[in-house]
């Protein structure tokens, strides 16, 4: 049961439903992530608009949802973890490649240096090095892509804090959470 209310769309203030409206047609359903967050309509626009436009940027669909499932296992999100796992094999990912990113590991170079380092970013709180970031580009990611990546984990973390401290009820199918070793 979510800390909060969900809002029910069909009921929903007009502050926010042409958002919610938007969100249920990418996804056929308004998930409940989306419900708890929409009792706070700046709240709701800023994640909206956030998930669209990294939607939109240089590193593609795939890898962002690699990057969100690794951020989720680090941060015990079970709700990001399930939506991120099902958003990234309708990307194109397999459910192995999606479990290997979730322990953030890739058979991909480029993927594994994205993953790495966006761990690195979430762990460290964001004290990251020139030498990290230089092994980024190495990589293969330009600045543009570099500023990407953190903007696909401050995303995240916003997403796994809402679904933790809110108790968000999980409405994807269900993954198991990978513990570090």
């Amino acid at each position: 049961m979510a800390n909060i209310s969900l809002v029910d769309p069909a009921a929903a203030p007009a502050a926010v439903k042409p958002t919610l409206d938007q969100i249920k047609g990418a996804f056929g359903v308004v998930p409940n992530m989306f419900k708890a967050v929409a009792n706070s309509p700046a709240a709701l626009t800023s994640l909206w608009g956030a998930f669209g436009a990294l939607g939109g940027g240089t590193l593609g669909a795939r890898l962002g949802e690699e990057i969100a499932v690794a951020i989720a296992n680090a941060n015990a999100c079970e709700y990001c973890l399930a939506a991120h796992t099902a958003l990234g094999r309708k990307a194109g990912a397999t459910s192995d490649e999606m479990a290997a990113a979730q322990a953030g590991v890739s058979a991909d170079p480029r993927t594994q240096a994205a993953l790495t380092f966006a761990l690195k970013v979430v762990r460290d709180r964001a004290a990251v090095s020139a030498d990290d970031v230089a092994t980024l580009k190495a990589a293969g990611f330009d600045d543009e892509g570099v500023v990407e990546i953190i903007a696909h984990v401050a995303l995240n973390l916003f997403t796994n804090y809402v679904n933790v401290a809110l108790d968000v009820p999980v409405d994807f199918p269900s993954i198991a959470l990978k513990r570090a070793g």
